[in-house]
């Protein structure tokens, strides 16, 4: 049985101070003017174009909380900020971050939607703010690099000639899948706005041959195929139940006989209240965007059972799903 809270971890999940400190720091880009020397507070304020007084506070708070190191008067990156802070690193995360904070006037309508029960928004930031968008995917795609060919190895697709990734993205899943499976091709299907990104990571990840592009809206236009294997990756907590269950029938005629539908998503379990993690995204979702909700397992299940699929089941818990389109006879 999980503890009690104390009094002081009840004050500290109270306090959004260092979370918003963290935010503007990146959105300031006080770490790439850090970048490869150390600077006083004046010279990078005048780097910023920031208030001096000001921007010391600032630089103070990020050295407290271990972003950023002082020695006498001069502020420098720590090695964890040096890697994921600095804008121009490979491993810049900082796309994702400004997200958050695009997202951070959402949140404090947040007492207003859970009154009303209607999200504040009517659009989500992806669509007021493409190259956000599409920077925050390709932040996205580089962390899925390392995830996607563990998810393709455990789904066992050796007999799969064909597969269709709903919704895409960069094309992280259909990249990894082909990469572990030779005899694999693949179709991204995405909007149009997001296929040049996917396009270059195809053409860096050297498989144009085998992975195709399809623009379009998935809940709209045809798919393609018939496909062995349709996955959908985090894309039903964008959208309303019913769109849902519409698009998991409509799928169903993509599919070759035999052909499988997985579906992988942030799953809530039958309480509600678990994951933890994913208890709180579906607030999240709720105040950031129109018609989105974090599902449980058992919905999406459903979903394929009255789609006609068989063989039904949940193969990671509160993660992945599956079923089949029955073989012929």
């Amino acid at each position: 049985m999980p503890r009690e809270l104390s009094l002081a971890e009840v004050f500290q999940l109270g306090y959004y101070w260092e979370t918003k400190i963290l935010l503007t720091a990146v959105k300031l880009d006080v770490f790439s003017v850090l970048d490869g020397r150390g600077r006083t507070a004046s010279e990078a304020a005048e780097k910023l174009g920031a208030d001096v007084r000001a921007l010391e506070l600032l630089l103070n708070a990020l050295v407290a909380i271990r972003l950023l190191s002082k020695s006498g008067d001069l502020y420098a990156n720590t090695p964890v900020a040096r890697t994921h802070l600095v804008k121009h690193g490979p491993q810049y995360i900082g796309h994702l971050l400004l997200l958050h904070d695009a997202e951070w006037g959402n949140w404090g309508k947040l007492e207003e939607a859970v009154k009303t029960g209607r999200s504040p928004v009517t659009q989500h930031v992806f669509e007021t703010d493409p190259a956000l968008g599409a920077n925050v995917l390709s932040v996205l795609h580089r962390i899925g690099q390392q995830s996607g060919p563990d998810l393709a190895k455990r789904l066992a697709l050796g007999q799969a000639r064909t597969m269709l990734d709903l919704g895409g993205g960069a094309g992280t899943n259909a990249i990894a899948f082909c990469q572990v499976y030779p005899q694999l091709s693949a179709t991204v299907f995405d909007l149009q706005t997001t296929l040049p990104l996917t396009e270059r990571t195809v053409k860096d990840a050297g498989l144009e041959g085998r992975i195709f592009l399809k623009a379009g809206d998935f809940n709209r236009d045809s798919l393609g195929g018939p496909y062995d294997v349709v996955l959908m990756s985090d894309i039903l907590h964008y959208q309303d139940l019913a769109t849902n269950a519409a698009l998991v029938k409509k799928i169903y005629s993509h599919l070759n006989p035999g052909g499988r539908l997985i579906i992988k998503d942030r799953f809530l379990d039958a309480s509600g209240t678990s994951p933890a993690w994913t208890a709180a995204f579906a607030v999240h979702i709720l105040v950031n965007t129109e018609q989105g909700a974090c599902y449980r397992t058992a919905e999406a299940m459903q979903w394929m059972h009255d789609g006609g699929y068989v063989s039904v089941e949940e193969i990671e818990r509160t993660a992945v799903v599956q079923g089949f389109r029955p073989s012929v006879g």
